[in-house]
């Protein structure tokens, strides 16, 4: 008899983004002719860098003759792109990462949820609320998040609010977790810390033998002097944390799929006997016995972005999503609109109207004016009452969406 893992039979429903997909397709297909603009999903609209295309029909060529083909490459990452990114991501920032400590993959999706595998299922988990669902979905499916209640907390998760209240500063857990999740430039409220706000975690995790999951996939979006764009700009930080980068939203990878991990040699865990254990080992391990790498032509695209035309393409096309950013704020502040973010990150983080529930202001956007966000909710408990928009879309949508949503909210 086969077994099944009844993990997954503990987590609600689907998956946030597939609720929402299927929403929508089922209001599309009642409404064929209405306009649906997009502001839910953070996927992006601008096209791959010329630098990039051009990269990457170079490594096609090479991939059609024998002297130039690649078969297997390294599974943690070609070294002519490790090189790149230590050069131009790390170096400048003054830190000292070496080769061996980066790890190469298809999405910082796939490694933030990858991570347990290398971790004790008897670790306590802490995350934000509102928190990127990954983080909690794959520690349920693990097995560490215990049981799912009806408030929308799970068990044996500790949840650290982040609210207008605090200003969206998560203050110190008084459950002390073992695993920490941080996101920032955060999503869903696109809201940072600043240097010594960072510097509190890392030193509650020396204190307390933590180890800090730190997701910085949009760190390239930050403008502001005081945001560390790496926790590792924090004295002790890679003795406690892991750090998780992306060229999805940085350089509209996406749908060709590549981003990188960092984990230190000097990050440390323990065994049950308190035996001290080398994460980057076991992520090693991990990662050449069930990842066969990038392929060789991602990864000569994903290069190319570090060329002076490459970082040249990668910040206008930045820049045309804060452009969007700043439209959406903007436009939500003159409609009357608590919101906030959209300053160091690409999402938009507001407060629902009249006391409107998360879904319920979903629904009133889809059916009323044709436009996409995501429930609040749908991110944790904290997240209700808010909603989540994105700045990814083309600029003419943006700028029609903000213009249905006048027409709807006149102040």
């Amino acid at each position: 008899m086969v077994l099944a893992n009844e993990n997954y039979l503990k987590l609600p429903g689907s998956y946030l983004f597939s609720e929402i997909a299927r929403k929508v397709a089922e209001y599309s297909k009642a409404n064929p002719n209405a306009k649906i603009i997009r502001m839910g999903i953070g996927d992006v609209t601008r096209p791959l860098p010329e630098a990039s295309i051009k990269a990457l029909h170079s490594a096609v060529d090479e991939m059609a003759q024998a002297n130039t083909f690649r078969g297997y490459g390294p599974e943690q990452g070609y070294q002519f792109l490790v090189d790149k990114i230590i050069e131009n991501d790390l170096i400048p920032r003054g830190l000292d990462i070496q080769n061996d400590e980066v790890f190469v993959s298809d999405g910082s999706k796939s490694d933030t949820g990858n991570i347990g595998d290398i971790l004790s299922v008897k670790n306590k988990i802490a995350v934000t609320d509102p928190v990127y669902p990954v983080y909690v979905d794959t520690n349920a499916m693990a097995g560490r998040a215990g049981e799912y209640q009806q408030n929308g907390k799970w068990t044996n998760i500790v949840y650290i609010p982040c609210t207008s209240e605090n200003k969206f500063v998560p203050e110190l857990p008084t459950e002390k977790p073992d695993v920490i999740y941080l996101c920032y430039p955060n999503n869903p409220t696109g809201t940072t810390l600043k240097k010594d706000q960072l510097k509190v975690w890392v030193d509650y995790a020396i204190a307390n033998k933590c180890l800090i999951l730190f997701d910085a996939a949009y760190e390239a979006y930050i403008t502001e002097n005081d945001v560390p764009h790496s926790i590792y700009e924090i004295e002790g930080a890679k003795k406690v944390a892991i750090e998780f980068r992306s060229f999805s939203k940085t350089a509209g990878f996406t749908g060709t799929r590549c981003a990188y991990t960092i984990i230190p040699k000097d990050l440390e865990a323990y065994t049950e006997k308190g035996e001290i254990v080398s994460l980057n080992k076991l992520w090693n391990r991990r990662h050449t016995t069930k990842f066969n790498g990038v392929p060789y032509v991602i990864q000569r695209a994903a290069e190319a972005i570090y060329s002076e035309e490459g970082k040249k393409q990668v910040r206008e096309t930045i820049n045309y999503y804060m452009s969007n950013a700043k439209i959406i704020r903007e436009s939500l502040l003159e409609m009357g609109f608590e919101i906030y973010g959209g300053v160091n990150a690409p999402y938009i983080w507001l407060k629902t109207p009249n006391n409107m529930s998360s879904w319920e202001f979903f629904d009133l956007l889809l059916t009323k004016v044709n436009v996409v966000g995501t429930p609040g909710v749908g991110f944790g408990p904290c997240g209700e009452g808010y909603f989540r928009l994105t700045a990814f879309g083309k600029k003419e949508d943006t700028l029609e969406a903000m213009s249905r949503l006048k027409s709807l909210f006149k102040k």
